[in-house]
């Protein structure tokens, strides 16, 4: 499958040279990724290996030091630095559909949502299939490997399958993928933030939730597939319900996330609604420890801050979203400090309004170093909060998240014989953040299969899917009018 694919793009991109080629297949197939000018483990040790090499057997790294060895294929990696693959920790992928839109600029999160559900009513599984193959080729061609999604808007009519979708187009793209199964059910009858008709009953969710762990939540290791319960927030769903999702998760042996501590708005929200601040709140409901973690997190006191540190309780951080609503800035450098384990993540394509990890890292050093000054995440620090931090919210630091021996070969190869990093190599290692990196990967590797190549992603036509893309946003936007 890969050899096909890489023709294709072979032919598309005839003035290109191919940096892979293959001598053979066997059953196991090794590939090489040789010499590269940089290899960023991000492995215990903070290793930064020079014109090293790379040996993956199938899909798992085998060997990675100065020696070269035989394997079936070869990627000529000399005019690269070799990163593990980011993974993304908080996503609203359907939102890919409504970037852009100049009615939402100035808003804030709550008047932002008021507005943005009025066109997410028209969701259909076109649109979740469509809105995914863009938002996470994106992800891909900018060296994401692995994608959790947070999906909760399901109207009333057409909306069982939303997830199914979503896991269709992960496996077509080549994408590892962590469907949330969000919900919200208190509508504004009820005092919520969403209208009525985009709220569901509690056994509904309940129902569909298990439904979804069962078909889709894989635990075997290196698996592509995974399921967490993600009520959307405290001020979209009921106390019930996120007492009853945590209940069922753990009786699944599955993960819980939410949105907490996003703004002012809702801290204000629980203290009228339940008279608790948001993080209390959430543990009268079970919702601390190492199986859970929140998106944003902004705005924690040092309690509570030293709570999450001692309960494991994850944070996603979103700082592009976060700055583009206005909601504030993380406490990122105070988090760290204390060890409250934290991931990257590039949030709702609308709050973003893109589908970066490799951009996110520039962001979010720049907005730490201009906050907190030496106080401050290295540039490296952020790979490693887009990586092994990452990968420890989703439970699956010893799977994926660095590049060490007998991990799944999730990784990305950045070109750097550019002009414009022309004197900026001194350290691989915080790059990313320190200089940034503005165009698509030279390739993409997920599960020891090359899913990205020259920056065009393998698994779809992407000029068909621009194009299609454009059609279905261009209906909904027609139909909300």
């Amino acid at each position: 499958r890969v050899s096909r694919g890489l023709g294709d793009v072979y032919k598309r991109q005839a003035e290109r040279t191919p940096i892979f080629y293959e001598k053979g297949a066997r059953p196991m197939a090794t590939t090489l990724i040789r010499n590269a000018q940089a290899i960023v483990t991000v492995d215990r040790e903070d290793r930064v290996l020079r014109n090293g090499n790379i040996l993956v057997e199938d899909n798992i790294i085998r060997y990675i030091g100065p020696a070269e060895r035989a394997a079936d294929r070869v990627i000529d990696a000399s005019h690269c630095f070799v990163y593990p693959g980011l993974v993304n920790t908080h996503h609203h992928l359907y939102q890919t559909f409504t970037r852009n839109l100049p009615q939402v600029q100035k808003m804030e999160l709550f008047p932002w949502l008021r507005t943005l559900y009025e066109i997410w009513r028209g969701l259909d599984e076109d649109c979740i299939c469509n809105s995914s193959l863009v938002g996470l080729g994106e992800l891909l061609k900018y060296g994401c490997t692995t994608c959790m999604d947070h999906h909760y808007v399901f109207p009333k009519v057409g909306s069982e399958h939303f997830i199914d979708q979503q896991f269709r187009a992960a496996d077509q793209l080549g994408v590892r993928f962590h469907a949330t199964r969000g919900s919200m059910s208190r509508g504004r009858s009820d005092g919520g933030l969403p209208p009525d008709d985009l709220v569901q009953d509690v056994d509904t969710i309940l129902r569909d939730s298990q439904r979804l762990v069962e078909k889709f939540h894989d635990t075997s290791r290196f698996s592509m597939h995974q399921v967490a319960l993600a009520p959307c927030s405290p001020f979209s769903v009921t106390t019930d319900l996120l007492k009853q999702s945590a209940v069922l998760a753990r009786s699944m042996g599955v993960r819980l996330h939410t949105h907490l501590c996003e703004t002012k708005d809702e801290e204000r929200f629980t203290l009228e609604a339940v008279g608790m601040r948001p993080l209390a709140y959430m543990e009268s409901c079970g919702w601390l420890g190492e199986d859970v973690w929140y998106a944003h997190g902004i705005h924690f006191n040092d309690q509570e801050l030293r709570l999450l540190a001692q309960t494991g309780t994850g944070i996603a951080h979103c700082p592009v979203s976060n700055m583009k609503l206005a909601s504030g800035v993380c406490r990122v450098p105070d988090m760290l400090a204390l060890g409250v384990p934290v991931g990257l993540a590039v949030d709702g394509s609308a709050s973003n309004d893109c589908s970066n990890l490799l951009a996110e890292i520039r962001a979010a050093y720049l907005l730490h170093r201009l906050t907190y000054s030496a106080k401050a995440p290295t540039g490296y620090d952020l790979l490693k909060m887009a990586t092994m931090g990452s990968a420890r919210l989703l439970g699956r630091q010893d799977e994926i998240g660095s590049l060490e021996v007998g991990k799944a070969a999730d990784l990305f190869l950045l070109d750097v014989d550019l002009l414009e990093l022309a004197g900026a190599k001194l350290d691989p290692a915080c790059m990313l953040g320190t200089v940034g990196y503005a165009r698509p990967a030279e390739l993409v590797m997920v599960n020891g299969r090359v899913v990205v190549e020259h920056g065009r992603v393998l698994g779809m036509d992407e000029e068909q899917t621009r194009v299609r893309a454009q059609q279905l946003v261009d209906g909904m936007l027609q139909k909300a009018e």
